[in-house]
Formats: C-alpha cells, sequence, structure tokens
C-alpha cells in the first residue's frame, strides 16, 4: 500500500505542501515527497522518519557519503543519488548568495556557509573561500583533508591556490569532528603561518573559522589573527 493510499487526502505530505506550503510539512515528509516511495514493507514517510532517527536529525544523514548510506537497507543508489543532491543545491544556493553580496557584511551568513560545509564531517577538512578586493566570493575549495583528529595545511599550497584564482583576500574554514568549538594552539600557530605567508603575495587573511558541529568560532573575533 502506497502512501496515499495509506493517509487520508488532508493528512497527505503532497497535498498539504500545495495547500499551506512547505513549512507546513515536518522533514520527514520532505523526504518522504521526494524518495516517492518506499521499500518493502515501509511506506516513503516511515523509511524517511528512520533515516532522520539513525543519523540523529537532516544534517547528519544529508552529510553522510554514499559508502555509508548504502549500508542501509531501503537505500539503494537512486536514494543516495536523491539525498546528495538535496545538499548540492543546498549549498550551492548558498555559494549564489555570497557571491552576489559582499560577504563580510553578513559574518553570520559566512558562518552558516561554513557549518554547512564542514559540520558534520567525520575527519578533518580544511575548506578556503577565495574572495576578491570587494570581499564577494570567488570560489569554495576544499585545500585539505586529514585523519580523524587532524588535517595538514601548507602555506605554499594555499598561496598557489589564491594566486590561481586571483584572490584579493582568504578566509579559511576547517572542522573539529570532536566537536570542540575552540581553537588549538596548533590553530592560532597555524593562522599566524598563513597570515604571514598571504601578506608577501599581498593577500589579506581575513579570518579562520573553526567548525564544531553547528557552532562556528571565528578566530579573528577571538583577537588572535
Amino acid at each position: 500500500m502506497t502512501l496515499c493510499e495509506q493517509l487520508p487526502p488532508d493528512q497527505r505530505p503532497r497535498e498539504r505542501l500545495l495547500q499551506h506550503g512547505a513549512n507546513s510539512l515536518t522533514n520527514a515528509e520532505l523526504l518522504a515527497l521526494i524518495f516517492g516511495t518506499g521499500t518493502r514493507g515501509v511506506n516513503a514517510l516511515e523509511l524517511a522518519q528512520q533515516l532522520l532517527v539513525r543519523y540523529g536529525g537532516l544534517r547528519p544523514l544529508l552529510s553522510a557519503d554514499s559508502e555509508n548510506l548504502r549500508a542501509v537497507v531501503g537505500l539503494g543508489n537512486a536514494r543516495i543519488c536523491q539525498l546528495n543532491a538535496i545538499l548540492t543545491l543546498a549549498k550551492r544556493a548558498m555559494e549564489e548568495e555570497l557571491k552576489r553580496d559582499c560577504s563580510l557584511k553578513h559574518p553570520i551568513q559566512v558562518k552558516a556557509y561554513c557549518a554547512n560545509l564542514l559540520g558534520h564531517a567525520s575527519i578533518e577538512r580544511c575548506v578556503a573561500l577565495f574572495l576578491d578586493n570587494q570581499h564577494r566570493l570567488i570560489a569554495a575549495k576544499e585545500i585539505s583533508q586529514g585523519t580523524l583528529t587532524e588535517t595538514t595545511i601548507y602555506p605554499r599550497e594555499l598561496v598557489k591556490a589564491a594566486l590561481a584564482h586571483h584572490a584579493a583576500a582568504i578566509i579559511l574554514a576547517h572542522n573539529h569532528p570532536s566537536g570542540l568549538a575552540k581553537p588549538s594552539a596548533a590553530d592560532i600557530t597555524l593562522t599566524h603561518r598563513l597570515r604571514q605567508s598571504l601578506a608577501v603575495v599581498d593577500i589579506a587573511f581575513l579570518d579562520h573559522l573553526i567548525v564544531a558541529g553547528h557552532q562556528v568560532i571565528s578566530i579573528s573575533e577571538l583577537g588572535q589573527m
């Protein structure tokens, strides 16, 4: 029996969305709409609810890698592609907004973008936001990926990437998979090294953001740049 057959018309996600808008639906109902159908013995809404419970919410579900998702019964390649497409579209929408606006006028927006990129990564990753001379986003690129506890960022490679993008300024962001929302002594030391290296080629190092889940800490705001 399909979800539409199980639910009365006024409780069906599609009908409710058309009548009341997408914000009236739960995350599980929105996922069910995207999936369209469930799997053997489980309708689309039940499948969506099970996934949200298993991963602890929408963001960790969407951030899970394909190999992890393939281990879940009921998630074939089609549904994995759907989940990856949702996250990629959300990231691109935020990136478009950053490219249109002067990003430094909206630090909350920049933090939200970096949290979306890195907040639930299971290993430490580092992303550079390359900015033009008006501090608008040119590109966001992952420049390093590490183990469960650390990543390595080489000043020379960051300088090369900045020059390749014709960047006038950079904001760096990396995550702490441990969830500790505090820059380490190594983070501060690295920040100083990168700032000095970028200054040699006249590229401003505006901030280094530490992402720990939904929390984002600015080393610049801490006065430790």
